[in-house]
């Protein structure tokens, strides 16, 4: 494999979401709008295998055509199949020695909530963490947010990327660059609601989440992180650069 850079951005799918009709277009837009630099996280606890299987042969074509990674969480085995270049591991999937079974040339993330989360994973072999809860979200009302804090934390005990995820907006990337994550993930930030109606329970939801603002210039509102990181990797610092992690392998096109 031909090592290529890992993808700062990722937009990870709302749940709910890769069920409506526009799910694809959504997502081939997003993942058009990150191109190379941003990676596409195809998640979702409402479809069946069957589904994410479909959707994600068609998302892998985008992914060839856009360079944009897909990355299929906790169906490994998908993942290998349509050729994603990654998959991402939660508490509740196979862990990282049985995925590597399933597909031993794959790169691997895990989520992790702790630093020592953070360091099995890395000793387990895995080539990146997503680390959070860095802010309060919809999704995890009540747990108390590790914060700003935690991501130094891990970025101190580990050498993989680290992805910081949750309530995470454009406005928070240089606080967390500087703390030493490698990048960030979002799920609102990518604004999957646009194009459908919300039902009853969605509507209630989406009364809690954060504001998703679409600057001028930005088609896609995912993209003022891509902004946002640049405008931070500009700047003159010399906390964690990205030369100082380990870059994880391409995976299959």
């Amino acid at each position: 494999m031909t090592p290529q850079a890992f993808p700062v951005v990722h937009a990870v799918t709302d749940s709910g979401a890769v069920l409506h009709g526009n799910f694809l277009e959504r997502a081939s837009g997003i993942m058009r709008a990150l191109g190379p630099r941003g990676a596409l996280h195809l998640r979702s606890s409402r479809a069946s295998a069957k589904q994410l299987h479909e959707l994600a042969t068609l998302l892998s074509l985008v992914q060839k055509s856009t360079g944009c990674w897909l990355i299929v969480n906790d169906r490994v085995d998908i993942a290998a199949a349509v050729g994603a270049r990654g998959a991402q591991l939660a508490s509740h999937s196979l862990a990282i020695a049985e995925a590597r079974i399933v597909a031993p040339d794959l790169p691997l993330g895990a989520s992790i909530h702790s630093v020592a989360e953070a360091l099995k994973a890395e000793s387990e072999g895995a080539s990146w963490c997503v680390a959070g809860t860095v802010f309060e979200t919809p999704s995890h009302v009540g747990r108390a947010p590790a914060r700003i804090e935690f991501i130094e934390q891990v970025a101190a005990a580990v050498k993989i990327p680290i992805i910081a995820i949750g309530g995470i907006t454009p406005e928070d990337v240089a606080a967390l660059r500087r703390a030493g994550a490698y990048g960030v993930a979002t799920i609102r930030g990518a604004d999957w609601d646009r194009g459908h109606g919300a039902s009853a329970d969605e509507d209630k939801l989406m009364r809690t989440r954060l504001p998703v603002t679409t600057d001028a210039g930005f088609a896609e509102p995912v993209t003022r992180y891509i902004s946002a990181y640049d405008s931070e990797s500009g700047s003159d610092r010399d906390d964690h650069p990205d030369g100082e992690r380990v870059t994880p392998g391409a995976g299959a096109e």
